[in-house]
């Protein structure tokens, strides 16, 4: 019996840590309901991620720039998902790691200078 305490013993700490993950899990749930403002206005309710109403006509015409906006955030995303791999494993992949990483970069700064020359970070 002894031999079982000692191994069900070593599961206290991970026991502990979910429990304290779901104490301020639900707490962080919780709290903003509790704590909030609520008095929205027509300023706070209107449409503001995609520029039109969400139940709208769906054939209406969209404007490009927000599809250009999310392509950027999508690339300067992924250029950060591939960064902090990198820079983690920095002193193992040697000098051809480096250069490979400088062509990405490179490649990347190559369009978004693109982009910028044609205008499509201009909001008018």
């Amino acid at each position: 019996m002894d031999m079982m305490t000692g191994m069900l013993s070593s599961y206290i700490p991970i026991a502990i840590f979910i429990g304290i993950a779901l104490v301020i899990g639900l707490a962080l749930l919780i709290t903003p309901f509790a704590v909030a403002f609520k008095a929205p206005d027509s300023e706070k309710l209107s449409a503001y991620e995609c520029g039109f109403n969400a139940f709208d006509d769906a054939r209406m015409k969209f404007d490009i720039r927000f599809y250009l906006v999310s392509i950027l955030f999508i690339i300067f995303d992924l250029e950060v998902a591939f960064l902090f791999p990198w820079a983690v494993s920095f002193g193992a992949i040697g000098w051809f790691g480096f250069w490979s990483m400088m062509v990405f970069l490179l490649v990347l700064t190559i369009g978004f200078i693109y982009e910028w020359k044609k205008g499509a970070l201009e909001w008018e």
